[in-house]
């Protein structure tokens, strides 16, 4: 079979007709720790686990498949809440279309894993001169799986699923994406709450970041600071990309540390992970003194082209809609079109949840209708290469109303938050 990653063009079909419900570990597990001591920082409950293990097995009678497979990632600790290091020894957990997830693991880690399991009793395991991959057609034997449809998560490594299909090869196994995507997709109000608190805590680690900034300082020792608040906020850093300059002009960065002078751009993408869930913000401000008109030329078509986005976002349009709403915004202002530069060289935004990225792509052609529940960002970037770049990135949730910031735009350009 072929895998796709993250095939958002197709969720329509995936998803017609499902009540849908929100992958990425921490960068730093040991300070998972702190996350119980910040207020407001709940943990997702037993019972939603299990109710989400209950839609999954809904979805794949649905879907007449007989089992999802999962292994380490995201789809595992949504559905388990177990964190799990993808090493080259396969641990996996099989969830049945009836009763309850079993796993398959090395024998001398059991001890460890039946620590972090709170759904399901039966761990099957495998010493080092076994083969895990027959332990686990074993299991499709012991659950009376002969023949059928098995569905295997999106982000399974090929050499599990090759192993697997060859210890097994009388079964058909196919994507487990209209299970893993239809629950994933939809956020709880327990989902919404802790990403709420992370965009919180983001904030004001940018914050930290912003009143440190000086002439000469370099653009890591800023992303250091903002890491360092988030730990003492209480989260995960996940990333903290600052740009100064004309590096502000690449998305994603260079491989060159600007150093800070007075009348820069200065960009600040930034989030953390709380409970395993994710934040996601950018700021662009100027450095010093007052901007200069081109500067704020372009802040101010930034400005209008995340606001158009946002107001574009509304039940039951599709996913392409911000995108275009966006990216029209900046086209009128006589940057691109397309995709060119100057102008906005990528998606309007993206989905988030567990994983920074997820499903649900704000970009032309992904007729996935908005619901309550989808959440995304919508940075829509003007890069204009040589020269430097201006992207404002919040994220929305989707409730029967419309869309909801978990953190609201800047105000102007010299007033981020």
């Amino acid at each position: 079979m072929k895998f796709k990653r993250r095939n958002f063009l197709q969720l329509s079909a995936l998803t017609a007709g499902s009540a849908l419900a929100v992958g990425f570990r921490s960068v730093w597990p040991e300070q998972e720790k702190y996350i119980s001591q910040v207020p407001g920082a709940l943990p997702i409950t037993l019972t939603e686990r299990k109710d989400r293990i209950h839609r999954a097995q809904q979805l794949l009678q649905q879907n007449e498949l007989n089992a999802l497979v999962l292994e380490s990632g995201s789809s595992l600790e949504y559905f388990t809440g177990i964190s799990w290091w993808p090493s080259e020894r396969t641990m996996v957990v099989v969830i049945p279309s009836k009763g309850e997830p079993i796993y398959v693991c090395p024998a001398f880690e059991e001890s460890r894993l039946r620590e972090k399991i709170i759904i399901g009793t039966q761990v099957y395991v495998w010493q080092e001169d076994e083969n895990p991959f027959e332990l686990i057609a074993k299991v499709f034997t012991d659950l009376d799986i002969a023949a059928g449809k098995i569905g295997v998560a999106e982000d399974m490594r090929f050499f599990v699923f090759d192993g697997m299909r060859k210890a097994a090869p009388g079964l058909e196994y196919t994507s487990g994406d209209p299970v893993t995507i239809a629950c994933r997709l939809i956020k709880s109000a327990a989902e919404l709450a802790l990403m709420q608190k992370a965009s919180d805590i983001t904030v004001a680690a940018m914050k930290t970041g912003m009143s440190l900034l000086k002439a000469g300082i370099s653009q890591n020792a800023i992303s250091d600071a903002v890491n360092e608040a988030h730990v003492k906020l209480g989260s995960t850093p996940d990333f903290a990309l600052v740009l100064f300059g004309k590096s502000s002009a690449l998305p994603h960065g260079s491989k060159h540390a600007e150093k800070l002078n007075t009348g820069d751009i200065v960009l600040m993408d930034c989030g953390c992970k709380l409970e395993g869930y994710s934040s996601d913000i950018t700021r662009t401000i100027v450095f010093g003194g007052n901007p200069t008109k081109r500067q704020q030329q372009f802040w101010d078509l930034e400005q209008q082209a995340q606001a158009a986005g946002f107001a574009a976002a509304q039940i039951g349009q599709p996913c392409e809609a911000v995108d275009n709403a966006a990216r029209s915004v900046i086209v009128r202002g006589g940057l691109g079109p397309g995709y060119q530069l100057p102008g906005l060289p990528h998606r309007t935004g993206h989905g988030i949840g567990l994983d920074g990225h997820e499903w649900g792509n704000m970009v032309k052609g992904n007729m996935l209708k908005l619901q309550p529940g989808m959440c995304f960002s919508i940075e829509p970037t003007i890069a204009i290469p040589g020269e430097f770049g201006v992207r404002m990135e919040d994220c929305v949730y989707m409730t029967d109303s419309g869309p909801k910031w978990f953190s609201e735009p800047a105000v102007s350009i010299d007033k981020p938050f």
